[in-house]
Order: structure tokens, then C-alpha cells, then sequence
């Protein structure tokens, strides 16, 4: 028997959190958050997502034994401003047992149908720098902070329950001795004289911080297009500015402007903590802090995380300076092995701009979609 419980107290979010610590235990893959910090995101004062959304917290429990979770979430800016009639949910995980699961999404479905909502799609989050999409293949790749990791028969379960692909999601991987630097430095030039463009680069995170809301606002216009875009608040920049920056070194973020000083590409690379969280537990006191300091020093892994170029630039080479500038900082660095974090398997643009690099498909993602009648 299934029983479900809304999880409303810090002790039961508690219980939340750690459910997937006791799921994924023995897996060499799974890459555990940082509670507190998972706290913070599931905190409606602290997270100004819940400032234009709504979520309820489920724990599944099996004959009185914590068997599941799920997130069901109502974004209020995608419904009411963009017409998207969805409900989402997302930090599904559950044991291999069919009751479980379509218990935790009957639940979100029925929340969608209180609010005469179309369909449910996940595992999404609150925003577009939130996790997405349950992992399809490549489960013998250890995960990251940034994504979600997941059984094999997480699969199944969606689809027997009536669940379609809805949108897919590639993750690449490329050595960093297949930049050539011949493909981008001569370019690198005629494209910052014809534009009248220059780079900027950073050795502390007080340098980036006033420049922090122009990045968010050209991530908006960048991605503004895209289908499954929500836009960045004003309160979303602040609390991301606070809760990312200085994770980052400021040596990985990339600012290019034009003759006014005016942003128009930027690009954000950040080390792979994988193995640090995987060390700290879900702890930063009293080692994880050390683990995760290291790693921002030492590691010789970078995930590349976000990349935004104005649209009235994208298409006109400039993304030949951006990897000129990281070219010189990895080769300082003796940085191995470039990652990059979930793209929709559709954006050719973004296909084209890596090519050269010969990136390998290493790990592929989807969001599941089910019609609410």
C-alpha cells in the first residue's frame, strides 16, 4: 500500500532531500547536493522563484518504509504570461516499483486538473538554470552539480504510465587538445577590428559582481526564443548572484563588449565538483568545504555552463574570441577535458558553433509529457 504525505516542515524537507541518498548509496555515479543548500532552494522566503510559482513537496511511503518524491511546481509567468498551460514537477526519484511512481504523478496530475491546466511535464525545475530532463544514457558517467542522475528503470516507469518524450537533451565532451588554435586566433582579431569589440577577463569575484545583471539580462534576449524559456527576474539575479558566483573562478567567466562598453557575449565555465560533493556527503562542514575548494583550485575537468551572444552578434564569428580567452586560461591551467551541461538535441546553432572541436555525445536526457484530462 501507498501512502502519501505533503512534506510542509524543515524536518520533512529534510526527509526530502535525503531521500536519494539512501537511493543512490552504492552508485559510483550519483553526485549527492548540498543539503543546506537544497534547503535554501525549497525555501519560500530565500528562493524568489516562489515569488511567480507555487510547489508542493510528496514523499511516497510503501507499507510505512519512505519509497519516493516528487516536486510538483505551477510557474504563474509560463501560464499566465506565455500561454503555456503546464504543470510541472521535477526531484522525481523512487524505488523500481510501479505503485510508487504513478502514485507521486497522479498526485501532480491532479493538482494540474484543480488548476484546469493542459499537460504535466518534468523532471523540470523552477527555471531555465535549474536541473532537466531524466537521463537516458550514459549511466556509467558519474553526474554533476548541475544535473540530475537516475536509475535505468526510471525509463519504464514513465512510459508505462503513459508519459511521451517531450523535448531531449544531449551532453558533449572534448578534450582540450582538440582546440585548434589555428581555427579561432586569426579570427579572433578581424572579428574584435570589425566590430569594434574587446574581451574581458577577471582575477577576482568583486570584478564580476557589478557586472552580474547585464549577463542575466543578455541571457534572457539570448534564450528568449526558446520553448521552454522562463525569463530571469530581477530578485532570481540577486539570489543566482549570491548562491553561483563564487562558486566560479573568476579566471572561467568570459565578458565581451563593444565600442559603448555594452555586453554582448559572455560565457561562464566552472570546475567539475563531482568528486568533491561525492566527498563532502551532502555536507560543507566539517571537510566538504575543503573537498569543494580544491576542486575550484585543482581540478583539470571544466563543465562550460552557460554561453549567451545578443542576437544581432550571433551568427558573426564571435565566439572565436570567447574560446581564444579560454584557450590561453585552460593552457595555463593544463586543463583536460571540456564538458558542457544539457542542450536540446534540436539547437543546430549550437551544434555548429562546437563542431570544431569534435565534440562526443556522452550522456542523452528527456522531459516526459503526459496530456491532463
Amino acid at each position: 500500500m501507498v501512502t502519501l504525505k505533503e512534506a510542509v516542515t524543515k524536518t520533512d524537507l529534510k526527509t526530502f532531500i535525503k531521500f536519494p541518498f539512501w537511493l543512490y548509496k552504492d552508485s559510483p555515479y550519483w553526485v549527492p547536493p548540498i543539503i543546506s543548500d537544497e534547503l535554501q532552494t525549497f525555501d519560500k522566503e530565500t528562493n524568489p522563484a516562489f515569488k511567480n510559482a507555487e510547489a508542493r513537496f510528496f514523499l511516497a511511503y510503501k507499507n510505512g518504509v519512505l519509497a519516493g518524491r516528487i516536486v510538483a511546481i505551477i510557474n504563474w509567468v509560463e501560464i499566465k504570461q506565455q500561454k503555456i498551460s503546464k504543470m510541472r514537477f521535477g526531484w522525481f526519484d523512487f524505488i523500481d516499483d510501479t505503485e510508487v511512481s504513478e502514485a507521486l504523478l497522479n498526485r501532480v496530475i491532479e493538482i494540474g486538473k484543480q488548476h484546469q491546466l493542459q499537460f504535466a511535464e518534468g523532471p523540470v525545475g523552477f527555471s531555465n538554470l535549474d536541473k532537466v530532463g531524466v537521463l537516458t544514457e550514459g549511466f556509467d558517467h558519474i553526474g554533476s552539480m548541475v544535473t540530475w542522475y537516475n536509475h535505468a528503470y526510471y525509463i519504464d516507469h514513465y512510459t508505462r504510465l503513459g508519459f511521451q518524450k517531450e523535448k531531449g537533451y544531449v551532453e558533449n565532451k572534448f578534450p582540450t587538445s582538440n582546440a585548434d588554435p589555428a581555427l579561432f586566433t586569426k579570427l579572433n582579431g578581424l572579428i574584435k577590428k570589425r566590430y569594434k569589440l574587446r574581451e574581458i577577463n577577471f582575477t577576482k569575484t568583486k570584478e564580476v559582481l557589478p557586472l552580474a545583471d547585464q549577463m542575466f539580462d543578455l541571457f534572457n534576449e539570448t534564450y528568449s526564443k526558446l520553448s521552454s524559456f522562463v525569463p530571469i527576474s530581477e530578485e532570481q539575479k540577486e539570489y543566482f548572484k549570491n548562491k553561483y558566483i563564487s562558486f566560479i573562478n573568476p579566471e572561467y567567466i568570459k565578458f565581451i563588449v563593444d565600442e559603448d562598453d555594452k555586453l554582448i557575449a559572455f560565457a561562464i565555465v566552472m570546475p567539475s565538483f563531482s568528486k568533491a560533493l561525492q566527498k563532502a556527503k551532502g555536507k560543507l562542514f566539517p571537510f566538504g568545504f575543503y573537498h569543494l575548494l580544491k576542486a575550484k583550485r585543482r581540478n583539470k575537468d571544466v563543465y562550460f555552463y552557460l554561453i549567451g551572444i545578443h542576437p544581432e552578434y550571433q551568427n558573426k564569428g564571435v565566439t572565436a574570441i570567447i574560446f581564444n580567452e579560454y584557450y590561453k586560461t585552460f593552457s595555463a591551467k593544463n586543463i583536460h577535458m571540456c564538458y558542457r551541461t544539457p542542450e536540446l538535441e534540436d539547437n543546430v546553432a549550437i551544434r555548429q558553433m562546437w563542431k570544431h572541436f569534435d565534440p562526443k555525445i556522452y550522456k542523452r536526457r528527456v522531459t516526459f509529457k503526459k496530456e491532463i484530462r
